[in-house]
């Protein structure tokens, strides 16, 4: 077992303020006293930081005793009561001050605790965000490419074959989300990390989505900050993990990166079939993981504005994202 100083603070203070009361009052030399009283001073501020409060306050009251009283017999001697109790108030005065020194670095101690906790679980929900918005969205690909190849496996064998390579290519980004993930964890304890993706991605992540289309201006990708730009790619992934989910029935998707009067937008527009139109059927956004609840709040802390709602041909469903435009790339 290994014993830790800061346990024998308590312990330390109330022997010294012990002996310093029993030398003050059998008339030891003034200067033993007086070194005993420079001792208990600092022991004082270190029980108050770092002692358990039930043995610190304790061995406090011991300490600040010996620390006010210890003048009281020299001026008893040769004064009134009155004396003695001025000159242990004056006494007093510094024991007090050490340990309000003690207690408040102790609250300081405190906060910055409560502060790396506070952080620990902000980044605990960035990181269940960054498994919701992007290995969801892998996920979900893979769900629907099977149940495709499951399908057409006999009348079509070359689909399922195109199925199975994007199962396999989600499944290579899913992979890569997580290693993502596994970079985020090494960055707080210190190590090397991976930045988070951008539009630079966007067209390999709409390749990827079968029936997706993309109009990407090169000018307004670059006027977005870096903050602004990988939270556009989440409301892209956000938005395309949806369109899996709950509009089965869209023929085709529209992801748009363009100039728009309050900055640049991104756009995701599906058409889906209206009900009952080849089995399919919307069903808006709901369910599962942070949603366009939790993205909206990222889009506002990036500075931009999310909205989304009927849109597309059909009977479709529009998300989009308007973040300011910086003038000049962020990269």
């Amino acid at each position: 077992m290994v014993l830790k100083p800061s346990t024998l603070y308590a312990p330390v203070l109330a022997s010294a303020g012990l002996v310093s009361l029993v030398c003050a009052f059998v008339s030891a030399p003034t200067a033993w006293t007086l070194a005993g009283v420079a001792v208990l001073l600092p022991l004082l501020a270190l029980v108050a930081r770092w002692s358990p409060p039930r043995s610190g306050t304790i061995a406090g009251v011991i300490g600040g005793a010996a620390v006010a009283s210890w003048p009281v017999p020299v001026v008893w001697r040769d004064g009134s009561w009155l004396e003695a109790a001025g000159a242990a108030a004056f006494w007093a005065v510094p024991a007090l001050g050490a340990v309000a020194l003690g207690g408040h670095l102790r609250r300081q101690a405190s906060r910055m605790r409560q502060a790396v906790h506070h952080a620990r679980r902000d980044q605990q929900l960035e990181l269940a965000r960054d498994l919701h918005d992007f290995v969801a969205h892998d996920v979900s690909a893979i769900v629907v490419q099977a149940q495709a190849a499951r399908f057409v496996a006999d009348s079509d064998p070359q689909q399922a074959v195109r199925a199975l390579e994007r199962i396999e290519a989600a499944g290579l980004s899913a992979l890569a989300s997580m290693d993502r993930t596994v970079h985020a964890l090494r960055e707080a304890g210190g190590g090397p990390t991976a930045p988070a993706p951008g539009l630079d991605a966007l067209p390999e992540l709409v390749a990827r989505f079968e029936g997706g289309a993309l109009d990407a201006d090169p000018q307004a990708v670059a006027a977005l900050s870096r903050e602004a730009d990988t939270t556009a790619y989440r409301v892209a992934v956000e938005a395309l993990t949806n369109v899996r989910r709950h509009a089965r029935g869209a023929a085709r998707v529209r992801v748009a990166v363009r100039r728009a009067p309050g900055g640049v937008e991104l756009s995701v527009v599906n058409d889906a079939a209206p009900r009952g139109a080849r089995g399919g059927r919307i069903a808006r956004p709901h369910g599962g993981g942070t949603g366009l609840a939790g993205l909206r709040a990222r889009v506002e802390a990036a500075g931009g504005i999310l909205s989304a709602g009927p849109g597309g041909a059909g009977g479709g469903w529009r998300v989009s994202a308007v973040f300011p435009a910086t003038g000049s790339p962020q990269r």
